[in-house]
């Protein structure tokens, strides 16, 4: 039911696309506490962005969302540890990182032909 979605402007391989969203799925079940079977992510890779309207300077958009678990502080608790994730994995500094984070109902969120609610 966690979903983390990635899209930067760094360059990376597919192999280092594939790694980093098994890394993200580890990392966002452990911190949420979630058991990583319902965790997805997604990494976009080479997207056209800016950043302070500048297109020369790798930056990042990071979508966190979840069924429960994200408190104001769990939300700065995950801003803080996906910044240094995504500094470490893509090189993208925290400040050129923006993060949104959604709770969604249980009956919003659709798997295996059903809903969790």
């Amino acid at each position: 039911m966690p979903m983390l979605r990635i899209e930067t402007s760094a360059e990376l391989g597919a192999d280092k696309a594939r790694d980093v969203a098994s890394k993200g799925s580890a990392l966002l079940a452990k911190t949420l506490g979630k058991p990583e079977q319902y965790v997805m992510t997604s990494v976009s890779r080479a997207a056209a962005m800016s950043m302070a309207g500048k297109t020369d300077t790798p930056c990042a958009f990071c979508v966190v969302r979840s069924i429960g678990g994200l408190s104001p502080d769990r939300c700065k608790e995950l801003s803080r540890i996906l910044c240094d994730f995504i500094q470490a994995e893509l090189g993208v500094a925290p400040e050129c990182v923006y993060l949104n984070f959604a709770e969604i109902d249980a009956d919003s969120w659709g798997w295996d032909g059903t809903t969790f609610g």
